[in-house]
Parts: C-alpha cells; sequence; structure tokens
C-alpha cells in the first residue's frame, strides 16, 4: 500500500518534499504532478525501481526514459549541449517539451537507448516537480503514468490511487494536472525533429 501525500500545488510543503525525496532515496517509485499530467519517477540509476517502472508501464529496453531537471545546468551533465541547441533549449525551459538529446557518459546504461545512446530531458513548469528536484539535488528519472493500453496520461491522484495503491510507495497529490502531454522535440540534429506533439508550443522548432 502506498503513501499517499497531499502537497499544496502553488505552495508546497517543505516537511512533505523532504519526506518524498527520502522515499526516492531509498528506493522507492513514486507517482507525482507535473506541467503535462502524473509521471513516475525514481532514483536515477536505481536498477530495481527502473525495472519495476517498466513492468507497470510495460515498457521495452527500446524506451526513450527522461530525466526531469531542474534546470539547464542539470541538461548539461547528462546530454550532449552546443550553442545552438543551448539557445533554443534556454528559450524554451522550463515548458511542457521532452528533448531528446545524445547523452553524456553520466547517464546510467540502463537508462539509454540501446543503439542511440540517446536520453529524454526536461525541466517541467510545475511547483511541486520544481521543489522534488531541488531537494533531490539531482534529475529524477521519470516516464508519463500512461496506463498500458491507453495514450493519454493519468490527471487524477484518486484514480492513481485506485489503481496503482498496491505497486507504488508514494503517491502526491497534486491536485488535477493537464491531460495532453508534452511534445516530444529531437535535438540530436538541427534543424529539430518534432516527435510527438503535444502541449508546448511547436512554433520555436519550426511546427
Amino acid at each position: 500500500m502506498s503513501l499517499y501525500l497531499q502537497i499544496h500545488p502553488e505552495n508546497p510543503q517543505k516537511r512533505l518534499i523532504d519526506q518524498a525525496v527520502q522515499i526516492v532515496r531509498q528506493g522507492g517509485v513514486i507517482a507525482y504532478p507535473t506541467d503535462s499530467g502524473y509521471a513516475l519517477g525514481c532514483h536515477l540509476g536505481d536498477k530495481k525501481a527502473i525495472e519495476k517502472i517498466k513492468w507497470l508501464r510495460s515498457l521495452d529496453d527500446k524506451h526513450n526514459f527522461t530525466l526531469m531537471c531542474s534546470d539547464l545546468s542539470d541538461i548539461g551533465t547528462y546530454a550532449k549541449v552546443d550553442n545552438s541547441v543551448f539557445r533554443l533549449l534556454k528559450a524554451n525551459t522550463p515548458g511542457a517539451y521532452t528533448f531528446i538529446l545524445n547523452a553524456t557518459s553520466e547517464v546510467p546504461r540502463l537508462l539509454l537507448h540501446p543503439k542511440r545512446r540517446s536520453i529524454g530531458v526536461r525541466v517541467p513548469d510545475h511547483r511541486i516537480t520544481h521543489a522534488l528536484l531541488e531537494a533531490l539535488g539531482e534529475p529524477l528519472m521519470s516516464v508519463t503514468l500512461i496506463p498500458v493500453g491507453e495514450t493519454l496520461p493519468m490527471t487524477d491522484p484518486e484514480e492513481i490511487r485506485d489503481r496503482y495503491d498496491a505497486h507504488l510507495d508514494l503517491i502526491i497529490d497534486g491536485g488535477a494536472c493537464h491531460l495532453e502531454p508534452t511534445s516530444v522535440i529531437d535535438l540530436r540534429e538541427l534543424p529539430p525533429t518534432i516527435v510527438r506533439e503535444g502541449r508546448g508550443d511547436l512554433t520555436p522548432f519550426g511546427g
């Protein structure tokens, strides 16, 4: 049975954020709100937790995991970013985008696409997510919480509890989220390639 924490979406309570971070550091799998649906998250490189997320989402080894980052400096540690890409990232973060970039050696192998060595990175525009990342001090390994056989992310924490209570260590109730998923932009080569049209404005990327 998972712990269920109600955290204020505008003024996250530090005590509860610290409690959530402790669960992540101890290897827990959490469901948390973002600016684009709820997501599943765990500690970067925790093999057991990542395998559990793969099982919950029925993902194979070719799935691009996302590093939820607090700012651009985090992205620069885990992804290869030249000046042109940096300018694009700076102008469009935080926001409802997932960017696919070439990974650096800092990214654990089990997170990488086996052939491409690519990684998804994201700087969300959500106060609870940002508070979690600030307190954790490193990116959160993340995937959107989309139930098997469905196409849209879950947005209601009560429904998440009904469905996943037995399988998660923590569910953060931060209220309802936007239903639309992020836009996915491949920035490994310029001009950018739009992989998925979602909530983020695509105009800066030629959409």
